[in-house]
């Protein structure tokens, strides 16, 4: 089964000398096209999550679907080898099904939007936006229950299906699409929005075929990938060693009260080309924390990994990924068999930068990184209000990026680069809410050399009855720090009713009732710190109590005495950090703050919550569950 792609003019294309500055402009011209279409969808999209919070990833690929600029990385070989009808000229494409696209999108809120672009009878690129929508159906507003145990609990379907065909929108489709949407009007923008990106990217596309001719506009795509593929190919051989290198990091539970699960990966060089093997994760889970890991995706997350860290010059794309070896064992947390739930996956999605960080810095600490804000986690909050008008709210929140060895974390900042957060002006001006506080969270980030970033409290109160739903984790393990840095701090949740009761909520979470002013305390987890605490400068600590970004108890942990009025005891910081130095264990490279073992004993007195089960895993589908094997 393939796709039959339709091209009116079957000339090949023909091999020309491009000279640097001609694919300097086309290379500059494509990075423009990909910005746009971010502005124009960001500027017509309704849903706060894609018009505030940039929900929403572009790209433009080359005539053989590799991503030349963008964001989330190919899938499009994929489609084509597995979509059993015509591709034409005006034809875009719609799925939101992870189980029909490989993985390219990770769960049902995510709709893909692809486009064919032709010039002159053939097909010279594909343009695609895909966008977070707010809700799709299912059993909870926002189509992301925690406690879903398949797939079908969590939405609508959308296998890939020809949205608009020859340029003629199947208007009939989209209304069946949209009528299964507590928003269907936010829907219908999101998608419109969706599209005029596309059309966007393709008269962009037009533009410069038309200044520099077809063919040295798919010469300079394949330059593009090429120059990348050179690029990374030496930061490869730089930092990936030829010895095997393990690490393994956490989720903390399900939902449904099992955990931790775990992750595991394996990473070495043969050569010219990175291996990494994910043999030893968990099964999947028989709850909705699943993630489905296309390798394309994992490569791409790599990439922007390995390009932030080393070079941002390098054009991300694409061209590197024949260089990269992904194993990921199928039935696994990874990549679960249909149909495993995935509306919770968010946790293990972010947890894969922990573990890049922690396998490629073992063999250079230097160039290490703590574990971070490894999460997009997300509070819905829903109902009707005084007028009977419904509302929904999706937002993701922000919390601490590790110490590095070029410095401190930031403070309150996105997993994703490209992340907003929506304005507080805008929550209360738009739903039935009050931001009573938000503020970084003061020594959430792990004391180091390079301090953690902290995370943020933000206190939402509520102004209508509704009902909220939470998805967050790091709430039992820590992130990590490295090098003699601290841990950072764990995330909590708390509410707070109008009767001054107190209730601590776990991390994921359903139809959870609030009333007309009760409070919720969203706290978040800040990152790890980086290096050990004792070095750092202690006017550099004293600047932070000032900030008010470490108190002046938490300045202790780098064995710093500030006074009350922000002065330093130098006297006193002497000899703390002497005390400090002679009295604690050796250094490690990871400071987990315990094993797990050590953290399920304590979690009861430190989080008020019973530690979670063992998972039990079920042998997909229809066996009996069976329990996690040892080691």
């Amino acid at each position: 089964m393939t796709a039959h792609i339709i091209q009116t003019n079957p000339a090949p294309f023909q091999p020309v000398d491009l000279d640097s500055i001609t694919l300097d402009i086309i290379e500059n011209a494509l990075r423009n096209a990909r910005a746009e279409m971010d502005a124009v969808l960001f500027r017509t999209a309704m849903s706060p999550g894609i018009r505030e919070q940039h929900d929403a990833f572009p790209m433009i690929a080359n005539n053989d679907g590799k991503m030349v600029v963008g964001q989330f990385g190919s899938f499009i070989h994929g489609f084509v080898s597995n979509y059993d009808d015509t591709i034409e000229e005006g034809d875009v494409f719609l799925t939101n099904d992870p189980y029909s696209c490989n993985g390219a999108v990770s769960h049902l809120n995510d709709w893909l939007t692809l486009m064919p672009i032709f010039h002159d009878g053939r097909l010279v690129s594909w343009a695609a936006m895909f966008g977070h929508m707010t809700d799709n159906g299912g059993k909870v507003p926002g189509s992301l229950p925690t406690d879903a145990a398949q797939i079908f609990e969590e939405g609508l379907q959308i296998p890939p299906v020809k949205i608009v065909r020859k340029g003629v929108l199947n208007k009939e489709l989209l209304n069946l699409l949209l009528r299964n949407s507590r928003v269907p009007e936010w829907n219908r923008s999101d998608f419109n929005a969706m599209l005029a990106s596309l059309r966007l990217a393709e008269r962009r596309v037009h533009e410069i075929v038309a200044r520099f001719g077809v063919d040295h506009y798919i010469a300079a795509m394949a330059e593009m990938l090429d120059r990348n593929k050179r690029a990374m190919s030496a930061i490869i051989k730089m930092v990936v060693p030829e010895k095997k290198a393990y690490f393994e990091d956490y989720i903390d539970d399900d939902g449904v009260g099992m955990g931790p699960y775990k992750v595991a990966c394996s990473l070495w060089r043969e050569g010219d080309i990175a291996h990494f093997d994910f043999t030893g994760t968990d099964p999947q889970s028989i709850s909705s924390v699943n993630f489905f890991l296309n390798e394309e995706m994992f490569k791409m997350f790599l990439g922007a990994f390995f390009i932030n860290i080393f070079d941002p010059q390098i054009l991300f794309n694409d061209g590197f990924y024949e260089l990269v070896d992904v194993k990921i064992p199928e039935g696994s947390i990874l990549k679960p068999k249909r149909p495993a739930a995935l509306s919770c996956r968010t946790h293990l999605l972010g947890r894969i930068f922990d573990i890049m960080g922690g396998l490629l810095g073992q063999g250079s600490p230097d160039v290490l990184n703590a574990a971070g804000f490894s999460d997009s986690p997300h509070l819905m909050y829903s109902g009707y209000n005084k007028s009977g008008e419904w509302y929904q709210l999706f937002q993701i929140g922000f919390g601490g990026i590790p110490g590095r060895p070029a410095g401190d974390g930031p403070d309150g900042h996105s997993l994703w680069p490209s992340f907003t957060n929506v304005p507080n002006e805008f929550l209360e001006s738009y739903f039935p809410l009050r931001i009573v506080r938000y503020e970084a969270i003061a020594d959430s980030g792990g004391a180091g050399l390079h301090r953690g970033g902290n995370g943020v409290c933000t206190a939402y109160e509520f102004l209508e009855p509704g009902e909220i739903s939470i998805h967050d984790d790091r709430w039992l393990t820590y992130p990590w720090g490295v090098n003699g840095g601290n841990p950072g701090a764990r995330s909590t949740k708390e509410l707070v009713r109008k009767d001054g009761s107190r209730e601590w909520l776990p991390s994921k979470c359903d139809r959870v009732k609030v009333m007309e002013g009760d409070i919720l305390y969203f706290n978040t987890w800040g990152g790890g710190g980086w290096g050990d605490p004792l070095k750092r400068p202690a006017e550099r600590v004293a600047t932070d109590v000032e900030r008010g970004l470490v108190s002046v108890d938490g300045a202790r942990a780098y064995g710093v005495v500030v006074r009350s009025d922000f002065s330093l005891d130098l006297a006193a910081t002497e000899a703390l950090r002497a005390d400090i130095a002679a009295t604690r264990p050796p250094i490690e490279l990871f400071n987990r703050g315990g094993t797990i073992e050590q953290l399920k004993a304590r979690c009861k007195a430190e989080t008020s919550f019973d530690p979670p089960r063992s998972p039990v895993f079920a042998n997909w589908m229809g066996s009996p569950a069976q329990p996690r094997q040892p080691a």
